[in-house]
């Protein structure tokens, strides 16, 4: 069977021609990124420079901020600020509630005490 002999069955009036996207529409927004995961990353390890980073980005978020970004329904950049904010609060709570459980006579992990000796009576 010879496939130059067929008709093409595929109908012109149902093809859609392709339209490509400004690169604005697709932007990655990878300061939005990280101003979302730094005080994440803060809080969970309580590193304070994290946190400060972590401050830095979101207040240069909200400084970058656009009405258009806004219109496209992306989260307001002060969300970003607190989050931030959250994470240096968390981070230097130490300083304003010590944390319990370690014992003011020296450390929990030390040497055992000494055993008194056995004496045969």
């Amino acid at each position: 069977m010879s496939f130059k002999n067929l008709k093409d069955q595929r109908r012109s009036e149902l093809i859609i021609p392709y339209i490509p996207l400004d690169p604005k529409a697709e932007e990655q927004d990878m300061a939005g990124t990280l101003g979302t995961a730094l005080p994440m990353a803060a809080m969970f390890t309580r590193h304070k420079m994290i946190g400060w980073t972590a401050v830095v980005f979101a207040i240069q978020n909200w400084l970058n901020e656009t009405p258009g970004s806004l219109a496209a329904g992306k989260q307001p950049a002060f969300f970003s600020v607190g989050m931030a904010v959250m994470s240096l609060a968390i981070t230097y709570m130490s300083l304003f509630f010590p944390p319990g459980g370690v014992p003011t006579g020296g450390s929990a992990t030390g040497p055992a005490a000494p055993a008194e000796p056995i004496v045969a009576a």
